[in-house]
Formats: structure tokens, C-alpha cells, sequence
């Protein structure tokens, strides 16, 4: 049996990963990221830079992207569980504007590749969540940009978690239209 089943969703270049997990009474042990692994199924990124949040039910981070310093990004739930969402930004493909969502946990060990030309956010469905991600570029704060989390022509169906809790900046973010951007 492999170390990772690579799974790609409706939308092209977008994979569900999921890692093999050795259990026993003691606990498990699983690798969450072999390049070797991932290079055989056609994903050969070179990740620089990994990063962590925590955030409370309800949170909802995103949807961003970087402009000019697109990354790919290899997200997934140290604690907890999160509703993630990519939306495919690549104006050239069948699927611009179109979003792929699942739901990631510390129980379902799930991984999810969002590459370039995406935009991505989260919210948390649990009392707490931990979110850990890989980066293939450096994080360029001037080079942000972000959608609209509820733009209607996106038409994500985020899961009912109460209050949504957003950042002042996300509360600013455009919609699809309005920002006209694409890779």
C-alpha cells in the first residue's frame, strides 16, 4: 500500500490527499508530506514555508490569494475540524469562479492540495481548531488579495456553524466581479 492516496476533485489540479495511518494502542504515526511520494504522482512542489493558526467555531479566514507570488498550498487540521475551500481563479479554465469544499480534521487526517490560480479559506465547524499549511513561496503581505467569502456568484454552501467571525480585512475583501482578477 502507497504512503499517500491522491485523489483528484471535480476541478483539475485540485487533490484530496490522504495519508496511510499506522494505529495501535499506543497511537499513530502517519507521514503527512513525502516528496518522493507526491513527485510520482505528478505533484513535484518545492514547499518553503509552513505555517500554523488556531482559531475558534465560527472563524472564517479567507478566501486569499497572492497576485503576483501565487502559491500552492498543502493545508490540513492538526486539531479539530474546518469546512476548506478552494475557488478556481485560472481564467482560461472550465471551472473559473467554480469552489470545491471539505471538510478536514484531526480524526479524518485529510490533506488538501490547492495549487496556484486558487483562492482558499476555511471556517471552523468545531469549538477549536489548529490549521497547519505548506507553502511553495514566500508569504508577500503587499501581494494579498482576497474574495468575498459569501459572493453570491461564487455561491459557496458553507456549513452552519452560528456567528461567521471574520477579520476587518476580510471584511473588505470584493467579490469575483468586482475584483476582476484571475491568473
Amino acid at each position: 500500500m502507497g504512503k499517500f492516496k491522491f485523489t483528484q476533485t471535480e476541478i483539475k489540479d485540485l487533490y484530496m490527499i490522504e495519508p496511510t495511518v499506522f494505529g495501535d494502542h499506543r497511537g499513530y504515526f502517519m507521514e503527512t508530506y513525502n516528496a518522493q511520494s507526491f513527485k510520482e504522482a505528478g505533484l513535484d512542489y518545492i514547499f518553503v514555508q509552513d505555517n500554523q493558526s488556531s482559531s475558534r467555531k465560527g472563524v472564517l479566514r479567507g478566501l486569499h490569494f497572492q497576485k503576483t507570488y501565487p502559491q500552492t498550498k498543502l493545508v490540513r487540521v492538526l486539531k479539530g475540524e474546518v469546512f476548506d475551500v478552494a475557488v478556481d481563479l485560472r481564467r482560461d479554465s472550465q471551472t473559473y469562479g467554480k469552489w470545491v469544499g471539505v471538510f478536514l480534521s484531526e480524526e479524518n487526517k485529510k490533506q488538501f492540495l490547492i495549487p496556484k490560480g486558487f483562492a482558499h479559506g476555511f471556517v471552523v465547524t468545531s469549538d477549536y481548531a489548529e490549521f497547519a499549511y505548506k507553502c511553495d513561496d514566500f508569504y508577500h503581505p503587499e501581494d494579498e488579495g482576497g474574495l468575498l467569502w459569501n459572493d453570491p456568484d461564487i455561491g459557496i454552501e458553507w456549513p452552519n456553524v452560528g456567528e461567521i467571525i471574520l477579520s476587518e480585512k476580510d471584511k473588505k475583501n470584493l467579490t469575483l466581479k468586482e475584483s476582476q482578477f484571475s491568473f
